[in-house]
């Protein structure tokens, strides 16, 4: 079936309205109607449409008008008109004014079927280009070195089927990325990619985010929203930071998973929707099942095919490719010549800790080509830009909060430790006098990832 759209139909003929709307229902979208231009105007500027389908001429502000309008407003939705009236000048003026499609009625419902699915593809297919062409050269994974190479063999295994995928990895390891990656090369590649960091949202919001709600359903609803999951229909929804949903709404995903439909916020009837759910978060997702802090059957349904991601401290090897493609990208944006970095630089910085990961890596990349004064970026460049080393930091006092300073302290000794146990949780915890729970919670609070530490380590003891 044709991915679900959402149109309003426009016609001062009541009986007009039943049949479309009747047709394009059965044809499994979803159908708003209108019987004049000044409603309709106000309702496509308040609410989301797919499409409009609109006749021409109708008592007082006829079609023509309300195309101009929704143009001179900068309203995105394409529009399609038609008329019992027709001729060339009208078609003329139609396309003019911006129409995707001009349709002289009467015109049967299989054929008007047809040329709106053919209208909603056109307008997808552009959407993605635009996409495509904002996301050149923005998204793409880089990597030489083994680690990053058994991950991405991975990826291509799993990106074909419909099994959930769970992403894993501090802050800053491209989580984001190895989602767009999956959809991408699966088949719901042609489909929407839709985001939501479940950590970002007001626990109050998040249901009207990922369901949607409709008019009125509660206090500053002033037209219908569709959601995150209405908007995924055909392609893939990413949930982010999944380990800080609130639990009432962790019990609501659930069921979503399990029945495959959601139900707006304020709406009678449940609405199917088809798509591939892939989440990531920073936590021990099964840490937080031990302290109640998230479901364990939402677990179960989400944590299929666990995918680790490293931080970059532990793929070097990968740092001089990623300086040459940050490097190659921010020039281009800002139309800058070409600058190197000295070999002595790179090594510089990969030397360095990147709490930030790959992240923070780009960020400096563009900080030190800013700072570069002499065509080329040098070690005083990088040692201008960065702070010293973990244990240098401490040695000399540092700068910088205190408690910043003891927390990055603490987490490069737990790090050292779990290297020298070969990631063994209780065998690092018992060196460091801590209980193996306090030693989780620890963990947690300074952004490690154990799973994702001993999974890529390959380590099996607790």
């Amino acid at each position: 079936m044709p991915q679900k759209a959402h149109l309003l139909i426009v016609d001062d003929e009541a009986n007009t309205l039943a049949s479309l709307a009747r047709a394009f229902r059965l044809a499994g979208h979803e159908a708003t109607v209108c019987d004049n231009a000044a409603k309709a105007f106000d309702l496509a500027r308040s609410q989301h449409f797919d499409l409009i389908l609109s006749d021409v001429v109708m008592p007082g502000k006829d079609g023509l008008s309300l195309l101009a309008d929704l143009k001179s407003q900068e309203v995105a939705t394409p529009v399609v008109m038609m008329s019992g009236q027709a001729h060339i000048e009208m078609a003329v003026r139609a396309t003019k004014l911006g129409a995707l499609d001009f349709l002289e009625k009467p015109i049967s419902t299989d054929k008007l079927l047809l040329r709106v699915e053919n209208a909603l593809k056109l307008q997808r297919l552009e959407s993605e280009n635009r996409h495509l062409r904002q996301r050149l050269g923005k998204h793409e994974i880089i990597w030489t070195g083994e680690t990053m190479k058994k991950i991405m063999a991975k990826v291509e295994r799993v990106a074909a089927s419909e099994t959930r995928v769970c992403i894993l990895g501090e802050t800053g390891t491209g989580k984001e990325l190895v989602a767009r990656t999956l959809h991408e090369r699966s088949p719901r590649a042609a489909g929407p990619f839709i985001t939501l960091n479940c950590a970002a949202v007001p626990a109050e919001l998040i249901e009207s985010e990922l369901f949607g709600h409709e008019k009125g359903s509660f206090t500053g609803a002033a037209g219908r929203h569709v959601g995150k999951f209405e908007q995924a229909e055909g392609g893939t929804i990413f949930l982010d930071e999944i380990g800080d949903m609130p639990l009432p709404m962790q019990a609501k995903l659930l069921r979503v998973l399990e029945e495959g439909e959601v139900e707006r916020i304020g709406g009678d009837k449940a609405i199917p929707v088809n798509v591939r759910v892939i989440v990531a978060t920073h936590r021990d997702l099964e840490m937080l099942v031990r302290d109640g802090k998230f479901r364990q059957d939402l677990f179960h349904r989400v944590y299929v095919f666990p995918l680790a991601l490293p931080p970059l401290r532990e793929r070097r090897e990968d740092i001089a490719s990623l300086i040459e493609h940050f490097a190659r990208q921010v020039c281009a944006q800002n139309n800058w010549k070409p600058i190197p970095f000295s070999p002595e630089a790179v090594r510089s910085l990969q030397e360095h800790a990147w709490p930030g990961n790959v992240r923070e890596l780009r960020n400096v990349v563009e900080r030190l080509l800013l700072l570069s004064s002499d065509g080329e970026v040098t070690p005083e460049t990088v040692e201008s830009a960065l702070p010293p080393a973990s244990g240098e930091r401490f040695a000399s006092g540092g700068s910088g909060p205190l408690a910043e300073r003891v927390q990055g302290f603490e987490r490069d000794v737990i790090l050292a430790e779990l290297k020298r146990h070969h990631y063994h949780i209780t065998n690092a915890s018992k060196a460091l006098g801590l209980e193996r729970s306090h030693f989780y919670k620890k963990a947690e609070q300074l952004g490690i990832d154990l799973r994702a530490l001993r999974q890529d380590a390959g380590a099996a003891g607790e």
